[in-house]
């Protein structure tokens, strides 16, 4: 057998680090500075979006300037009533709410696109089923393309009841909301919604503006005509008598606040829902 070379190992004492760079000698240098937006256009798929995953209880979306979703998180799926974000893209606020809430967005929407200007803490009817009445504290904010030019907007909003505010009036007009939503048949004067809410009759007025963008007895309207939306489509009741058991006074004023939240009459609008439902 032939003679086996063997190596030795011996142990080096550890090399001395060059002044200045102390035990990270062997850690890559850093790269030179870049600026906020040159190190967003490097990142492929930006995970930001995903973030409001980790947020239950707030809904992010982003639109363009039709109103077409281009990002959602799983809040607002659930809210549309779908369980992947591929079943929102490219759909609108009316494939899925009522076209009384939707409209209300979509109004909030052309306010941001035409001021380019942000809407923060906007109080709306919660994305949720007709007659519910919980509300959400929403912000919208404009999107700007490299040019400067708005080609859409982004926002998010979160339960009401979820949101610390700074002043107490959201709350007190969330429980005077609420009881237009039980009771859309009673009158509500203004001034009993005011009483209830702990306010004087101006007071009141300029906070419900403020907060829903229209005045109480706009926001009762609508919520009368989401009742009677409901009725027409799951019942019988012939249109008389959903006006009445909805606040309206007659068939008349009935037809007339319908057409101006649904700009359809409520017989058009029985016929359009039954037809959908024959396909």
């Amino acid at each position: 057998m032939g003679m086996m070379n063997v190596c030795k190992f011996h142990h080096m004492p550890p090399s001395r680090s060059p002044a200045g760079r102390g035990e990270n000698a062997n850690v890559a240098p850093l790269p030179p500075p870049l600026s906020p937006a040159a190190f967003l256009r490097q990142i492929h798929s930006p995970p930001w979006v995903h973030l409001f995953d980790f947020l239950p209880d707030v809904s992010f979306f982003m639109k363009d300037r039709a109103g077409r979703f281009v990002a959602v998180n799983h809040r607002f799926c659930e809210y549309c009533g779908v369980q992947y974000e591929h079943e929102v893209l490219g759909k609108t606020d009316y494939d899925f709410f009522p076209k009384p809430r939707a409209d209300a967005y979509r109004a909030s929407d052309a306010e941001v696109m035409k001021t380019g200007r942000a809407i923060a803490n906007r109080t709306h009817p919660a994305p949720e089923q007709e007659g519910s009445p919980h509300l959400v504290c929403t912000t919208k904010l404009p999107l700007r393309d490299a040019r400067g030019r708005l080609i859409g907007i982004v926002g998010f909003s979160r339960r009401i009841e979820q949101v610390r505010l700074s002043a107490a009036n959201a709350v007190r007009l969330a429980r005077v909301v609420e009881q237009m939503h039980l009771h859309p048949e009673a009158a509500h004067p203004s001034a009993d919604l005011a009483r209830s809410a702990g306010l004087s009759a101006g007071q009141f007025d300029r906070c419900f503006r403020a907060t829903f963008g229209v005045s109480a007895h706009h926001y009762l309207l609508r919520v009368r005509v989401e009742a009677a939306c409901r009725r027409l489509a799951q019942s019988n009741d012939t249109v008389s008598t959903i006006a009445l058991e909805c606040g309206f006074y007659d068939h008349a004023h009935f037809a007339h606040g319908f057409r101006q939240v649904m700009n359809t009459t409520p017989t058009a609008y029985r016929r359009t829902y039954q037809a959908s439902r024959a396909k």
